[in-house]
């Protein structure tokens, strides 16, 4: 028969036999983390943290416009000389006289002792608070030449200086002219050829592209527009109302010369003269290259006489 404390120890020997053995020496196991000691760990992993109004990346910036084309582009030189040259405005400084001109840089504050030597140098063809108009606009790789009152540089008649010749035939510039009572063109008053001023304005690198406004403000150290109505205004005004619709719809139609066609749909990019069967000077604008849309616009003298599209 067992003690009475037998059964007891029997029990305690079984449940010793559970648990499992470790070595009294504590294993070496590498550490995977270490942590700050005053840093606390959840109890329970985060399914979503909560966003760090400090730490949190900015939002990205909004996809910018497309940037504006490092060198001019052939139809802001259509803006260009359609809503600046002929254009009136007020000299804020005197512009010296003779081929030289003065030049002004784009990116640098006007030079004054320079403007001002010039001028004792050459003259005055332009004095301030005169009444002046830009009479023609030349672009070059990294030059604007402004010719204010006919410019400084000589030329053989008026008419030179507000056409250009392309393939052979004079084409309108967009220079708006004036005229004297015996249908005679002038220029504004005071204007004698070769004797008014002529700004070089020179930039860095190329010409940027450049809308009206912002060439009007790269002048404005000389020539004050704010004041003076838009010769191009001025030009508008005088053409009949189908014409005027038809510059704005951006085409071309029957009756109109060639100022008008450049001013609706710019120039053209090729030109063919010939001779009808009549004898007249007949002039076809191209604008396209077949098979792609093409516009043939078909001069008989100076007026547009028919305007076809291929493919319809």
């Amino acid at each position: 028969m067992f003690h009475r404390t037998a059964i007891p120890l029997i029990l305690a020997l079984m449940a010793y036999a559970d648990v499992p053995r470790f070595p009294a020496r504590t294993a070496a196991f590498p550490s995977t983390d270490s942590f700050p000691s005053d840093q606390r760990i959840p109890l329970f992993p985060a399914l979503a943290a909560p966003p760090d109004d400090k730490q949190a990346p900015p939002p990205p910036a909004p996809a910018s416009h497309a940037k504006k084309s490092a060198t001019l582009q052939e139809s802001s030189k259509l803006e260009l000389i359609r809503y600046v040259s002929g254009e009136f405005a007020k000299a804020r400084k005197p512009i010296p006289g003779g081929k030289e001109g003065v030049t002004m840089f784009a990116d640098k504050p006007l030079d004054e002792d320079a403007l001002n030597h010039a001028v004792v140098l050459r003259g005055a063809a332009v004095n301030t608070g005169d009444k002046a108009q830009i009479t023609k606009l030349e672009f070059h790789e990294r030059t604007i030449i402004i010719d204010v009152n006919g410019g400084g540089r000589p030329k053989k008649n008026w008419r030179d200086h507000i056409q250009i010749g392309m393939g052979g035939a004079p084409m309108p510039t967009g220079t708006t002219t004036t005229t004297n009572p015996n249908g005679e063109e002038q220029g504004p008053p005071g204007f004698q050829q070769g004797r008014g001023g002529t700004i070089y304005l020179q930039f860095a690198k190329n010409v940027p592209d450049l809308t009206p406004d912002e060439l009007k403000q790269l002048l404005a150290p000389f020539l004050d527009f704010a004041k003076e109505r838009s010769a191009s205004v001025q030009w508008f005004d005088t053409l009949p109302p189908e014409m005027k619709k038809a510059i704005t719809d951006r085409k071309a139609v029957v009756g109109m010369d060639r100022e008008e066609v450049v001013a609706a749909i710019g120039k053209p990019d090729r030109k063919v003269r010939e001779r009808d069967n009549e004898g007249n000077d007949t002039e076809d604008w191209i604008y396209g290259h077949p098979p792609e849309k093409t516009v043939f616009v078909h001069f008989t003298g100076e007026r547009v006489t028919t305007v076809k599209q291929y493919p319809q």
